[in-house]
Formats: C-alpha cells, sequence, structure tokens
C-alpha cells in the first residue's frame, strides 16, 4: 500500500480525455456556419474534477483509460504538468484517447458528442489499482473520497456499487450528462454515496417532473439517496441529506463558457467539506467555483 508521502487526497475515476470545443458569440441555429474559436483541451468529468481539485490543493489520483497514442502521451503529460497523480492509468495500445466535441454558442451549448468507448471497453481493467493494490484490495478497501462519474458503463457502475474494495470510500457520484443520469441508479439507495445531478437529471432519477432544486433534493431522498446536491442553472441549488435543506443562489455573471461547470461545481463541494465546512459553506464554494468556471476566470 501506499505510504502517506504518495498516497492521494482522492480518486477520480471516469474520463479522462481530450475536449475539442468550438465557441463563438453567434446564435447557433441548425446549420448555422458562424465565425469564433476552436480549442483541444484536457477534459473529461473526472479530469475536470481533478484539475479543480488539484488548483484547490488537494492531491487527485485519476483512474481511468488512455491510450497509448500520440494524443493520450499527450494527455498524460499535460496531466502530470498540472500535478495530477498519473501512475494508476490504464494504459492499452489498443484502445485509442477519447474525445469530446463540442459546440457553444450565445446561447450555451449547442451539441455535443462524447467518445468515452475505450474507457468502456477497458471496463473493470481501470479498477486494478483498487482491487488488486496499491490503492486498495477487497481486503483493505480505500478508505477515503472517492469521484466518481457516469461515463463508466451502467455494469461497471453496479460492480463499484457492491464491491467490497468500495465498501469504506465516501463516493461522490455524478452522471456526466442528463443521457447518463439513469445509471446513477445503482448508487440511489447507496449507504455511502452524494449525488450530484442538475435538476433535470434528478427528474429523470425520480421519475417526474420537479420544479426547483430542492423540490429535486428532498425527491432523490425520499427514493433513498444518502445525500443529494441539485443545481438549477443560473436557480438556486440544493445540498440535502437527512438534516435538512441547504439552498443558495448562484451568483450572477456573463457566460463565457458551458463545459465543464458541473464538475467545477463538484470539485469545489467535496474540497469545501473536506476542509471542515458546514453545509451553507460549502454550497456557496461550490456555486462561486462554477461561477467563476463559466465567467472564464479559470484556466480552460
Amino acid at each position: 500500500m501506499l505510504d502517506g508521502d504518495t498516497r492521494p487526497d482522492i480518486l477520480c475515476i471516469g474520463s479522462v480525455l481530450w475536449d475539442v470545443i468550438g465557441r463563438t458569440p453567434a446564435a447557433m441555429p441548425p446549420g448555422a456556419d458562424v465565425p469564433g474559436r476552436i480549442a483541444r483541451t484536457p477534459g473529461g468529468v473526472a479530469l475536470n474534477i481533478a484539475m479543480t481539485l488539484a488548483r484547490l490543493g488537494l492531491r487527485p489520483a485519476l483512474i481511468s483509460a488512455v491510450g497509448r497514442d500520440p494524443e493520450g502521451e499527450a494527455l498524460v503529460a499535460a496531466c502530470a504538468a498540472m500535478g495530477l497523480d498519473v501512475a494508476h492509468l490504464y494504459r492499452s495500445r489498443d484502445l485509442p484517447t477519447d474525445r469530446y466535441m463540442a459546440i457553444e454558442g450565445a446561447g450555451g451549448l449547442v451539441a455535443a458528442i462524447a467518445d468515452a468507448h475505450s474507457l468502456e471497453a477497458a471496463g473493470a481493467r481501470i479498477l486494478r489499482p483498487l482491487t488488486e493494490g496499491p490503492l486498495g484490495t477487497a481486503e483493505a478497501p480505500w478508505a477515503g473520497p472517492v469521484a466518481l462519474d457516469g461515463n463508466l458503463t451502467l455494469a461497471l457502475l453496479e460492480e463499484i456499487a457492491t464491491h467490497p474494495a468500495f465498501a469504506a470510500a465516501d463516493l461522490r457520484v455524478a452522471p456526466a450528462s442528463p443521457g447518463k443520469a439513469e445509471r446513477l441508479l445503482p448508487f440511489l439507495r447507496h449507504a455511502r454515496a452524494t449525488l450530484y445531478v442538475n435538476r433535470g437529471e434528478a427528474e429523470l432519477l425520480a421519475g417526474r417532473p420537479l420544479a426547483t432544486a430542492a423540490e429535486a433534493a428532498r425527491a432523490l431522498l425520499d427514493r433513498g439517496a444518502l445525500r443529494a446536491v441539485v443545481t438549477d442553472a443560473a436557480r438556486p441549488a440544493c445540498a440535502g441529506s437527512a438534516a435538512g435543506l441547504v439552498t443558495a443562489t448562484p451568483p450572477e455573471v456573463l457566460v463565457a463558457r458551458v463545459t465543464g461547470a458541473g464538475d467545477a461545481f463538484m470539485a469545489a463541494h467535496v474540497a469545501a467539506e473536506l476542509g471542515g465546512a458546514d453545509p451553507e459553506t460549502a454550497l456557496g464554494r461550490a456555486l462561486a467555483a462554477a461561477a467563476a468556471h463559466v465567467a472564464g476566470e479559470v484556466p480552460a
């Protein structure tokens, strides 16, 4: 097992890939062809969370699949340069490095495609550092926080929910996108999982319309969730647990980008709680981090 000098503060399990994002201040109706900027940056939910955690002073380790192609070598080097622990990545010569492509216009996200096929194909192989060491085993499970994203397959998420190697983990789970929200169902009644969702994702999990983040958090708690943290764009967000509901309104900012805002929110909330913040403070810090990201005040 790792000693205190090499043991990460938190594990980030899920997508680690290249984001290719085109942004324009213009409106983007279907078929539009407008000028803008296109950038390739390190991304993926797990990596976005890890990058924010590192900026907040924590030592995150990445648990994912990255190819040994030139794109993968460049991505791992970029992650290491940011101070992220890349020693536990599953590296395959047979699987290409995953990618995410999005277009953002004046109204926010226009469309996106997530190509996480290599992560899905790698499956349980990415978990070997937790099931066979050095991060843990079934007999000596990892005892610490884990940020988990829904880009993993439902089968693998179900395995994580019940595997003894995660029996002592503080699981923080996000769906990655509304289309993958139902992959969180194995954690809805989980005794150690906190769900991070937006209101639309909460509606999919609850199976009914929900008018506010507070109503959404209460609905997830009523369905058995240990804790639920729900955002609702510029409307009030809510953190709910058996102790009650806490709500706060996001700061008003000019929107420069939207991709990754939820990841920044989740990372800041986790970091605040690990630092001992109370529920009100943790939610406020999370909303401030998301607002700074949306406004373009932190590196993409």
